[in-house]
């Protein structure tokens, strides 16, 4: 299952974390919800294969921990997404299309 690309809509900001926001539902270790809002992470889907990280030629991405997830022990965290230029390369090298870009949303 791929992110909600409603999740604006469907979801509600619950928190925040390293400068964007947090939308749940959160429920630690097991749902950790989607972060960020113009570049956005299903961090409940994300396998954390490292490819956003590679392709991305502005960081936007870092690695965080999360440690008993089901998925995997890290994230790719966009914490930076401010930087985001909207060439899609994290979308389209995403194995499970965890990620979603929307530039009619703001960072």
């Amino acid at each position: 299952m791929a992110i909600d690309p409603q999740f604006d809509e469907n979801r509600d900001v619950v928190d925040e974390h390293e400068g964007h926001d947090v939308w749940g539902p959160v429920d630690e270790p097991e749902r950790l919800g989607v972060h960020g809002t113009h570049v956005a992470v299903d961090f409940d889907i994300c396998l954390a294969d490292g490819a956003c990280l590679e392709d991305c030629p502005v960081d936007v991405f870092e690695w965080v921990d999360t440690p008993d997830h089901p998925e995997s022990e890290i994230k790719a965290d966009p914490a930076n997404e401010a930087q985001c230029i909207d060439c899609m390369l994290c979308v389209d090298v995403c194995p499970v299309d965890a990620i979603d870009v929307d530039a009619s949303r703001s960072a």
